[in-house]
């Protein structure tokens, strides 16, 4: 299967401003890349692209530095990449790895971060998902709880909710869902990390308007696997863009001052190829 990947995101910028980007696919989906994956940063002057620069952070995500000047200010791009097409795996079977004997890179998952308070909410966890065997099946049983016990809903969403508030609340966006799952994965020593990238509708009869998407993965059996407490259910077209300990980490646009977003689109859609001509046309 082929994917259409892309966005158009537009602002208007008042004064010189710095902004770090992670609008990029992730650097273990490049293989599957079938036209290049390119940030096109253009100010002033549609067409022609301001300076930029990119660095891998310590998630091992790609991320690029710019500069624009007062003006407006457009991010672009449209890609192609190959899927298998298949929702994403489950493996009943896999099993949870003791705190002891998980790989270095991995612990710091299991810690407390920005929007993940694993000290205020590890009783809870405790008490809910405890006497659950561990595996697969409590990671499942974390997902169906947060996504029958909140309430999606954009008006309550907001850059400073944590877990702990969207307990408390029971309302919020994919990111919020997202986070009380990865705490009370954490809480019980599995650890779990926050993942942005894109998730169009393929399969899926509802058709709601696109935008980049949140979801996580728990370590399980030595290997990260997906899963989604907003949708709750495997999905098709899956593209990572980037990875970290919560929302703070994966930022699809930071800013260093003030700017006003004025067009946002993002796509993830499949691409059919194109009808071939009749023999002799």
């Amino acid at each position: 299967m082929l994917i259409r990947l892309g966005y158009d995101i537009q602002f208007d910028i008042s004064a010189p401003v710095a902004f770090v980007a992670q609008l990029r696919v992730h650097p273990s989906r490049h293989a599957d890349l079938r036209e290049p994956d390119v940030l096109h940063v253009e100010g002033l002057y549609a067409g022609v692209d301001i300076p930029s620069s990119e660095y891998i952070d310590s998630y091992g995500n790609v991320c690029t530095r710019f500069f624009a000047q007062p003006g407006p200010l457009r991010l672009w791009n449209t890609t192609l990449i190959e899927d298998s097409g298949l929702v994403d795996p489950v493996a009943l079977d896999a099993r949870e790895i003791p705190p002891q004997e998980l790989p270095d890179d991995v612990l710091r998952y299991l810690l407390n971060s920005r929007y993940c308070e694993t000290d205020l909410l590890s009783p809870i966890a405790v008490e809910l998902f405890g006497n659950i065997a561990p595996g697969w099946n409590r990671v499942q049983a974390i997902c169906d709880w947060v996504n029958a016990k909140v309430a999606f809903n954009y008006n309550f969403a907001r850059p400073t909710k944590t877990a702990l508030d969207v307990f408390t609340e029971r309302v919020g966006v994919c990111r919020d869902f997202q986070h009380l799952a990865v705490t009370f994965c954490r809480c019980l020593n599995i650890p779990a990390r926050y993942v942005a990238g894109y998730l169009g509708d393929i399969g899926v009869p509802l058709r709601l308007p696109m935008d980049f998407s949140a979801w996580f993965e728990a370590y399980l059996d030595g290997k990260w696997w997906a899963f989604d407490a907003r949708n709750n259910t495997p999905r098709i077209g899956r593209v990572l863009m980037a990875t970290g300990r919560d929302a703070a980490d994966v930022a699809f646009l930071t800013s260093f001052g003030s700017s006003t977003l004025r067009k946002f689109e993002v796509v993830s859609e499949e691409e059919l190829p194109p009808t071939q001509a009749p023999v002799g046309a």
